[in-house]
This record gives C-alpha cells, sequence and structure tokens, in this order.
C-alpha cells in the first residue's frame, strides 16, 4: 500500500475553528455604549456609516449620530465600513449613482480613518448583482445584506455575506448555546450578528447585547475578528502553498496562517517554508 495521506485542514488564527464577529449600522450616538461593552469583552465589530449624514438632526435623541472626528478613537480595533453616503436604496439608483455612494462615502472615511476602508453593509439590504459589480469596481471585498441563516456558515460569496441573525431574534439564546457547543475541529464555523445600536436604546433592551457579549466573550476556541480581518485571514490561507506529500507548506502572505495536521496545530510564518 502506499503512503497514507495526512489530513490538512485551515484553522482560524491561534489553532481555533470558530470566530465570532459583529456589524452595525447607520454610526448612531449610541454606538458609544455598544463600543464599550464589546470592548469590555473583547469582542470586534464592523461599523458601517453614513458620511454623507452626520451633520443631521433629529427631534429624537436616539438618531443623532456620532461626529466623524471621533471615529479614529471610538472604533479603534473595531473595522469603520461603508454604508454609502445617504443611505439609499441602492439596487434602485442608476450605476453611475451607485459608484458615487460608494466610491465616495469610502473616501470621506479613509480621510478620517487612515486605513483603507473596503467594507460595506447595503443600506436598506438593498442590493443586487449591478451593486456588487460597482463595489467590485469600488475596492470593496465584503458586503452584509440582512437575509439571516440562523446558521454557522462560512460565505461562500463575502460581497454577499448573509450573516446569522439579528439581535433581536427570538432564538438568540438558542444559537448562543449551540455555537458555544460546537466541538468538531474539522470544520470551521462563524456566528455573524448584526443591528443598529439605536434599537437598544429604543427598545430598552441593553441586556441583549450586554449578555450576548459576557458569555461569547473570553472564551479559548473563539477568535475575535472584524469583518475585514477574516476576510484578510481566509484570503491568505487560500493562497497557502502546501507540498503534494503533505510535509511542508509555503506561506507567501503577510500574516501567518494555521493549520491542523493530523490533529496538530502548525503556524505557518509569513515568507516562509514550515514543515508540517
Amino acid at each position: 500500500m502506499g503512503e497514507r495521506l495526512r489530513n490538512i485542514y485551515t484553522q482560524f488564527p491561534g489553532g481555533k475553528h470558530k470566530v465570532l464577529t459583529l456589524s452595525y449600522d447607520d454610526g448612531k450616538i449610541e454606538d458609544r455604549r455598544l463600543v464599550d461593552i464589546l470592548n469590555e469583552n473583547g469582542i470586534k465589530a464592523t461599523f458601517n456609516v453614513n458620511s454623507g449624514l452626520v451633520n443631521d438632526h433629529f427631534d429624537e435623541y436616539y438618531k443623532e449620530r456620532i461626529p466623524m472626528e471621533e471615529y479614529r478613537d471610538l472604533y479603534k480595533g473595531h473595522e469603520v465600513a461603508v454604508h454609502t453616503v445617504t443611505h439609499p436604496t441602492i439596487a434602485r439608483c442608476p450605476k453611475e449613482q451607485m459608484i458615487r455612494q460608494i466610491i465616495e462615502d469610502r473616501r470621506a472615511l479613509e480621510e478620517v480613518m487612515g486605513y483603507t476602508v473596503r467594507g460595506c453593509a447595503y443600506p436598506n439590504g438593498s442590493y443586487s448583482d449591478e451593486v456588487v459589480d460597482a463595489l467590485k469596481a469600488c475596492g470593496i471585498r465584503h458586503a452584509r445584506t440582512v437575509r439571516s441563516t440562523g446558521g454557522f456558515y462560512l460565505p461562500e460569496d463575502f460581497l454577499r455575506w448573509h450573516p446569522t441573525c439579528h439581535h433581536n431574534f427570538e432564538g438568540l439564546d438558542n444559537l448562543k448555546k449551540e455555537f458555544l457547543a460546537l466541538k468538531k475541529t474539522q470544520y470551521l464555523y462563524i456566528f455573524y450578528l448584526w443591528g443598529h445600536s439605536y434599537e437598544f436604546e429604543v427598545n430598552n433592551n441593553w441586556h441583549v447585547i450586554e449578555s450576548f457579549a459576557a458569555d461569547m466573550g473570553g472564551q479559548d476556541d473563539i477568535w475575535y475578528a472584524s469583518n475585514i480581518e477574516i476576510v484578510d485571514y481566509l484570503d491568505a490561507a487560500g493562497r497557502m502553498q502546501v507540498s503534494v506529500k503533505g510535509d511542508f507548506a509555503y506561506n507567501p502572505s503577510a500574516i501567518s496562517v494555521f493549520l491542523e495536521v493530523d490533529k496538530k496545530t502548525v503556524e505557518c510564518k509569513p515568507g516562509i517554508t514550515t514543515e508540517l
């Protein structure tokens, strides 16, 4: 008989097989409290904001938006992403306006944040093949829909990224328990929660996110990442060059990639060949 093939799997950073990520829209003032809750529990999120609406004012205090000059400090350690300039139902816009809504929001956010902005959440959940093409042309790498899966699947298309659920989902506690109980390391799992921080204020249910963060944070087998960190890591994992025999691998990327090799974790450091 020939040599037995090795079982080699992609892992998340640190040899983990689960990742938690959040996505919150509109940049309302309640993000301040939400960020505090997430930071206290070591959880990361992507915040999708509209650069053209920050100066609008409302009668209801909870509708006010975070001033852009606060973004860099407030969202430090998280990701700021495009939500279009003025939050239109973008699939109904002419193609030229699709491009302007995306690229001008990206430009404004990059000026504030000082890094390339490569994420998006579809305003009003509106998207189409034409919108996806516009995102690609504007250098956007991931975009969240509002279609919940109720599961923990990695997306087939990061520009049509369906979350696990909204934070108001009635079965959130059951999903949380199910995710925490996952132990099979031959799979990769993602819990993707989304919503709007002002909803906690309107519905007087801050306990929902406080309880979620307290239970899900600090877990040894969960990687806590923003949306773009997941995209970048899986891109790097997809570029790994493993020998046919499975005894070594070359990592051409700038970040470490972790592999499970016959049930042992191996870190493949950037730019070098690693024995497996």
